[in-house]
């Protein structure tokens, strides 16, 4: 059987782009972005600095969010991970994460730390559950914030 990796392209949103999704597709993105803007507001300043790009968490999606030179991305793929990789990987999902696991997509020694959060440290791979306010509330954005603080750190 033969195996390939599928390569990834990556392309930013542009200026306004997100704002154009909430308008067009609904509730669901706005969720999606308002919660990966407040996480990455919420992270250690001395780590991460987007905070210190805009004065909300909101000033911070729609400016910076996804687009050119701001280290974000959303990838709809399973995570190509390397324990050499000064990227941080979160998978959104418990489910999902189960799912790569069982079907060979993923490749992790995860440590479970309650029903929501696991965490491979030798890969810097979180998982959690996904971007909506009623699965990541304000307090395991800060729980999530404190666990890739934890992977900065390492």
């Amino acid at each position: 059987m033969l195996e390939y990796q599928q390569l990834t392209l990556i392309s930013p949103v542009t200026s306004n782009e997100i704002n154009s999704i909430n308008t067009a597709c609904g509730n669901g993105w706005r969720k999606v972005f308002n919660v990966y803007a407040k996480l990455l507001y919420a992270l250690d300043k001395k780590h991460f600095n987007y905070s210190a790009s805009a004065p909300s968490w909101q000033a911070y999606r729609d400016r910076f969010l996804l687009q050119p030179k701001s280290q974000t991305a959303l990838l709809f793929s399973p995570p190509q991970l390397s324990t050499n990789n000064q990227s941080l990987h979160i998978i959104c999902g418990k489910t999902y994460a189960k799912n790569l696991l069982s079907s060979g997509h993923l490749l992790a020694n995860l440590i479970w730390l309650d029903e929501e959060f696991a965490i491979d440290k030798r890969q810097n791979l979180i998982v959690c559950p996904y971007f909506d306010y009623r699965q990541l509330s304000n307090i395991k954005i800060e729980k999530l914030a404190y666990l890739l603080k934890e992977l900065k750190t390492l």
